[in-house]
This record gives C-alpha cells, sequence and structure tokens, in this order.
C-alpha cells in the first residue's frame, strides 16, 4: 500500500488555504504514525523545496488517494482525481454540498465534516498545531516628494518585496495614515500603537513607524529610502538605535564577524546581507532588550521645552 496525499493546494488551478495544508499535515502524521508509506503532491505555486509536483506524480507507484478539506465539487477536482482510476479514491474532511455532485462519483468513500441529512464533525485542520513564527508590521512607503531626487523609494521597495518574501514570518502590512472612512486602516492614533504593540518586531520605511515601535518597546528594522539619509536615520540616531539601513546601503553584505560577535548573532551566514543580520538582531534577545530601554528611556521633551520658551519670548 501506498498513499498520495492531495487537496485544494495539489492541482494547478487550486486554491489553497492554511486550513487545507493543516489538514493535510493531520492525515500525513496519522499515515506515518501507523506505519502507512504515503507521498503530499502539491501545485507548482504551494510545492516546497524538495516536494512533489502534482504534475510529476507517477500514478502508478500508489494504491490509494486521498482527497482532503474543502468543497467536495469542481472540475479542478474531478480532472485530478480520474488521473488515478485504479486507485482506491477516498475523500475525508470534505464538505458535501450536493450528494449528486460528479466528483463523489469518482470517489470510494466519503468521510464529510458535513453533508446534508449529516452531523457535522470538527475539521481536521485543528489536528495540528503549527509552529510559531515571528508576527512583522511591515510600512512601506512611496511619498516623500519633498527629498527630490534623493529619493529611492523605487528601488528600496523592489528590494524590500524580494527580502520580506523570503522571511519566514507572518508579515503585516500596516499603515501609520489615518482615514476614518476606511475599516482597512486605522481611523486613531491609538489603533495604529494598539497593532504595533502587538508585533514581535517591525520593519519600516517610514519615520513613525519607527518612532512608534521603540515606544512600544518593538524592535524595528528602519530602512531610510533617501540617499544621504533623511529623517529616518536622524530618527534612528535621535533614539540611539542601531538597526537602520540607508538607501545606499541596502545591497551591502553583512557586518564583520567582529560586529556580529559583539551583537552576540555568531558569524555571519554565507550571503548574509546587512539586512538579514539586522532581522536577526532585531529578533535576539539584545535586540529585544534595547527597545526595551529605549521605552523606558525615551528622549526628553527639549523640543517642548523650546516652543515654550519661544512662546514666551519677544
Amino acid at each position: 500500500m501506498r498513499v498520495l496525499i492531495v487537496g485544494w493546494s495539489s492541482p494547478l488551478h487550486g486554491e489553497a488555504t492554511a486550513g487545507d495544508v493543516l489538514a493535510m499535515e493531520a492525515v500525513a502524521l496519522r499515515l506515518t504514525a501507523d506505519g502507512i508509506g504515503h507521498d503530499t503532491a502539491w501545485s507548482a505555486v504551494m510545492c516546497p523545496p524538495g516536494g512533489l509536483r502534482l504534475d510529476d506524480v507517477d500514478p502508478s507507484r500508489y494504491t490509494h488517494v486521498v482527497f482532503v478539506c474543502g468543497p467536495a465539487s469542481g472540475d479542478a477536482a474531478v480532472e485530478m482525481l480520474d488521473r488515478f482510476p485504479h486507485c482506491r479514491r477516498i475523500a475525508v474532511g470534505v464538505s458535501v454540498v450536493d450528494h449528486a455532485d460528479p466528483l463523489l462519483d469518482r470517489l470510494d468513500a466519503v468521510i464529510a465534516r458535513d453533508a446534508p441529512g449529516s452531523t457535522a464533525r470538527p475539521d481536521l485542520a485543528a489536528r495540528v498545531s503549527p509552529s510559531a513564527v515571528p508576527v512583522v508590521g511591515v510600512y512601506l512607503t512611496g511619498g516623500q516628494h519633498e527629498y527630490g531626487d534623493r529619493r529611492r523609494h523605487e528601488a528600496v521597495i523592489g528590494a524590500l518585496t524580494d527580502w520580506l518574501g523570503g522571511l519566514d514570518a507572518a508579515l503585516l502590512s500596516l499603515e501609520t495614515r489615518l482615514d476614518p472612512r476606511d475599516w482597512r486602516l486605522p481611523s486613531t492614533p491609538g489603533q495604529v500603537s494598539s497593532v504595533i504593540a502587538r508585533m514581535d518586531a517591525v520593519v519600516t520605511m517610514r519615520m513613525h513607524g519607527l518612532v512608534l515601535a521603540l515606544q512600544a518597546g518593538v524592535p524595528a528594522l528602519a530602512i531610510d529610502p533617501i540617499s544621504g539619509g533623511g529623517k529616518v536615520s536622524a530618527q534612528a540616531a535621535a533614539w540611539d538605535w542601531p538597526a537602520v539601513v540607508g538607501a545606499d546601503d541596502l545591497g551591502a553584505g553583512a557586518p564583520g564577524a567582529d560586529a556580529f560577535t559583539a551583537d552576540g548573532l555568531g558569524a555571519p551566514g554565507p550571503g548574509e546581507t546587512v539586512l538579514d543580520h539586522w532581522w536577526r538582531w532585531c529578533l535576539s534577545p539584545d535586540g529585544r532588550a534595547t527597545a526595551s530601554r529605549r521605552a523606558d528611556d525615551r528622549p526628553s521633551d527639549g523640543m517642548l521645552d523650546d516652543l515654550m520658551k519661544a512662546l514666551r519670548s519677544r
């Protein structure tokens, strides 16, 4: 016996959700525990490194196909199952909407999570506890035209987009911009600060993304999109915050081994960049502790004191 696990993350035009993938993992874990050989087939988009693509599957290697999670309906699923006419085909953890659906004709057994006339059963996704990853707020900006030809926003956004895509983190695209007309945007400063306070770290091109993160004691990897440095670099200096990368240094390699040792990070890995270095530092105990100290030791009220002097002067 050898089982092929498939789901909506397997066909080319399928649609994968976290629940689909977790349910497939639940099936794989149970098969492993019971000593049953199996593979999981993925679409080209969802296939992990070293994984098996559905297009590369040799149907003759399998005795069983298990279709996991999602609706028991749809042409893509029918076409997928039709590749395995010799296999015993079983659906598990699926939603049956119509008992007359053509997909059900391809199946030898259906173990539904819900179906007309049947009692609902807990979804398989709840059987697996996925690994926790850092939750990171990302603040990008394409504005700041007051800096004229020193702006490097397009290049910085492009580099950050590529770099962020390689991180194993829950990345949230956030805004400091307020708009009470749109629920997708914050409408008060308190809403912005409340979100930042719940982050493990922040990656920001925006000055106030940096400032509000440090105010909350959250480590921030700041990227200054202005050639030669602008207000982001200035605020990093004002807060004595080291994790800032200038637009001109974005493609640079990581600092030398001495710098890594000083930061408590160990030697840089092969090909590690300056972004990688400060990312690791922000998530390290030293980075978290430094951010916490900055929150406790906020800059003085010097500008407000100067304002009071200016108001009282003649």
